[in-house]
């Protein structure tokens, strides 16, 4: 990938402020009139919800200190130095910087000709509104973090939009990439996604701190996932966000009659990052494959909410979310899955795996079910494992370093949800990103 060097300017960035809020939205008024009455309305929101407490059970093992948005300003800037991804062959990519688009690559000019629009997201509210207004947050976020959702709509700037029409598949991915760069910054991407019938694609979404890793910075990220009847959507998303990052990422997922959609969501950097998953089953047939992967090192906590909602009957879904946890680290599991009245025949499953690197690691796993039809299959379960010492002696006892033979273990434990992955060559970035966790 090559981005080209930006500009630079000296505009100083406020606080997070109702003075800093309408400067935002000064500067967006070009845009539709129910985009900034949208934003308007969620900026209300925000502030008038209050911080989660330790009363509220969606926030239940969460470090609440944690939570502190003071300080933080806008960043105005693209940063000069942007990390790459780690290359594969794509069908189009965007880069975003300090909420700047710094590269964007066109879509090929066959599946333009055929309707497929991929674009920051507002030139896609310029020029596709009303086709953005009918999908963007359709449905909403529901599993403890409204504040933070509304502060992502009130304040988002950057985000993509993916649109597939009917009967169009592509096979190479379409990526994305964020990249923040600078003490005290905010970004606030939101990226929405909707395949037509019997549509099939793949949008891969890098989420990366761009300078030191002891940088404190804020995020708050959204995703929209639309699936029509019968179409195939599969959404990668992975974080290496730096060490004193405070990260919300929430992912909505709809998936219509016969329709496939596989999310995985890689979780590397944060020092407190927060992921909520709500899939729903809205048609005979739908299935959703919820997959996650967290290393978690240090003091740093990773907090994992989800919901399978099934409404229709003959649906299915798969979770599972493998941790690896070493030194003091903590992870949260919170998962449920709803089966509806209606929603007879639901094959359903949920699993939450631990690996345990260190006596000192923390991993609390709380997953339910709440089954409202009477002919339906349905089940979940949580494992907390150490590493078999036998297998980490052996790999020491052949002179493999300590932290190369926890990476190769880890690798290991993760291959069974990489290996759900159609393109090889996304399989394998995400295993060398793995691998760069654990580099001296």
């Amino acid at each position: 990938m090559s981005v080209p060097a930006p500009s630079s300017s000296t505009t100083p960035a406020e606080g997070l402020d109702s003075t800093r809020f309408a400067q935002h939205l000064s500067q967006r008024a070009y845009l539709p009139a129910w985009w900034l009455e949208a934003k308007k309305a969620a900026w209300n929101q925000f502030t008038a919800l209050p911080l989660p407490s330790r009363t509220d059970e969606t926030w239940r093992f969460s470090d609440l200190k944690g939570l502190d948005l003071a300080g933080f300003t806008l960043p105005e800037d693209p940063a000069l130095r942007i990390p790459n991804h780690i290359t594969f062959p794509e069908t189009a990519e965007i880069v975003f910087s300090n909420r700047q688009v710094v590269a964007h690559s066109t879509v090929p000019a066959e599946l333009a000709a055929r309707g497929v629009i991929f674009a920051p997201l507002d030139e896609a509210l310029r020029e596709h509104g009303d086709l953005v207004r009918s999908y963007f947050q359709k449905h909403p976020a529901n599993l403890g973090s409204e504040k933070f959702v509304a502060l992502n709509t009130a304040l988002t700037a950057t985000g993509a939009f993916l649109y597939v029409p009917a009967d169009v598949e592509i096979a190479l991915p379409f990526v994305v990439q964020h990249t923040l760069t600078g003490q005290n910054v905010a970004a606030f991407p939101h990226t929405l996604v909707v395949l037509g019938p019997r549509a099939k694609a793949t949008l891969v979404e890098f989420f990366v701190s761009g300078g030191a890793t002891s940088e404190r910075q804020l995020v708050s990220g959204v995703n929209d996932l639309h699936a029509a009847e019968g179409a195939q959507l599969t959404y990668i998303g992975a974080q290496h966000w730096s060490r004193e990052t405070l990260a919300f990422q929430i992912n909505s997922i709809a998936a219509e009659r016969d329709a496939r959609v596989l999310s995985l969501n890689l979780h590397l950097g944060g020092r407190q990052a927060r992921h909520e998953s709500h899939s729903r089953l809205l048609g005979p047939g739908a299935h959703s494959e919820m997959l996650a992967l967290t290393v978690a090192d240090g003091d740093r906590e990773f907090d994992q909410r989800t919901l399978q909602t099934h409404v229709a009957p003959h649906t299915t879904s798969n979770l599972l979310y493998k941790n690896a946890l070493l030194d003091t680290a903590k992870t949260i599991f919170s998962g449920l899955i709803i089966v509806e009245p209606d929603a007879q025949k639901t094959d359903a499953y949920q699993k939450n795996r631990n690996l345990m690197l260190s006596d000192e690691a923390e991993a609390h796993s709380l997953p339910g079910l709440e089954i409202q039809a009477n002919d339906v299959k349905c089940s979940h379960g949580s494992t907390s494992a150490r590493i078999d010492a036998e297998q980490e002696f052996y790999l020491q006892a052949r002179g493999i370093a300590p932290t190369a033979a926890r990476r190769l273990l880890v690798t290991a434990f993760f291959e069974e949800v990489l290996n759900k992955l159609e393109n090889e060559d996304v399989h394998a970035a995400l295993t060398a990103l793995i691998a760069s966790r654990f580099q001296a």
